[in-house]
């Protein structure tokens, strides 16, 4: 089979496709051909080496942990899921023709496998995150980068649980922050009297590391009221830095009902081919994104 594999640490250009053995499903696991696959910033930050506790990496290395396709092999002590369905989930080197996966789901009517493939990793993530920073119904929570596939979904989320939210994005993507429910403003020069002309900010996310944390802080008055899934410098300012994800099940299977029911949708902007996974890693590591970027394979 084909797979995206790097060797050694480094820059895109250290993604290569190379041919592999095809994975099998073992205990507790299940193995799909793969339709598409989830790019995600954890994907660079890991083919860069940064230290990342809960993804460890031995060398050489697949990438991806985010994939949509039909279920082809059943491991054992697994139920409930037959080979020919369609899921999406998580597992292990999902840039590639085949993948082991560790969580899934069946995929919601009407869902194709480029929108599936985006949706594991980022509903987990905004999920965790929203409970970790501790805001409550009737709240504000300031979102910085908020346009990206987790940002997104946050703001989808939060507005659901009766939680105001204000988002930071770029101006060409201010109606688009709208159209989730937020109340938009861009970032840049002025941004933080930008964001406190339009009230009282009680958390703050920050989604894009974009070097932003002392500002949150002095924008909600407490480092414990922030919270970063993108700055590893955080910590220096009393900031926790959530990097370990929570149960993928069970987020799994919140983000079918929500897709489901129409309370939850992450476009995606653009899809690429496994021989362009060094030019995906690009344009995810520039940001300003509008939704989701995927691999079709």
């Amino acid at each position: 089979m084909r797979k995206v594999s790097f060797a050694e640490f480094g820059g895109p250009d250290v993604l290569h496709l190379i041919d592999a053995e095809e994975p099998h499903a073992g205990r507790g696991r299940i193995r799909i051909t793969v339709r598409a696959a989830g790019v995600n910033p954890v994907d660079w930050r890991i083919r860069e080496g940064q230290i990342l506790g809960a993804h460890p990496t031995v060398l050489p290395s697949g990438v991806g942990q985010d994939a949509a396709g039909v279920v082809d092999e059943v491991g054992e002590d697994v139920e409930g899921v037959a080979i020919g369905d369609r899921v999406f989930g998580e597992g292990a080197a999902t840039y590639a023709e085949f993948a082991v996966l560790s969580a899934w789901a069946r995929m919601p009517e009407g869902l194709t496998f480029e929108e599936a493939a985006g949706y594991p990793s980022v509903v987990e993530t905004a999920l965790r995150v929203i409970r970790e920073v501790g805001v409550r119904p009737g709240q504000t929570l300031l979102v910085s980068g908020a346009s990206g596939g987790v940002g997104s979904a946050v703001l989808q989320i939060a507005r659901r649980q009766g939680i105001a939210v204000i988002g930071t994005a770029g101006a060409a993507n201010q109606d688009y922050l709208r159209s989730l429910g937020a109340t938009a403003t861009t970032y840049g020069e002025g941004w933080t009297e930008r964001v406190r002309q339009l009230g009282r900010v009680d958390a703050a996310l920050d989604l894009a590391g974009s070097g932003v944390i002392r500002e949150l802080v002095e924008l909600t008055g407490d480092p414990r009221k922030v919270l970063s899934i993108a700055d590893l410098g955080a910590p220096e300012f009393g900031v926790r830095f959530s990097g370990v994800a929570g149960s993928m099940p069970d987020a799994l299977a919140e983000a079918a009902d929500l897709i489901a029911r129409g309370e939850l949708h992450i476009p995606v902007e653009k899809s690429y081919t496994l021989a362009e996974a060094a030019a995906a890693h690009i344009d995810s590591h520039a940001g300003h994104t509008r939704g989701r970027r995927v691999l079709v394979i």
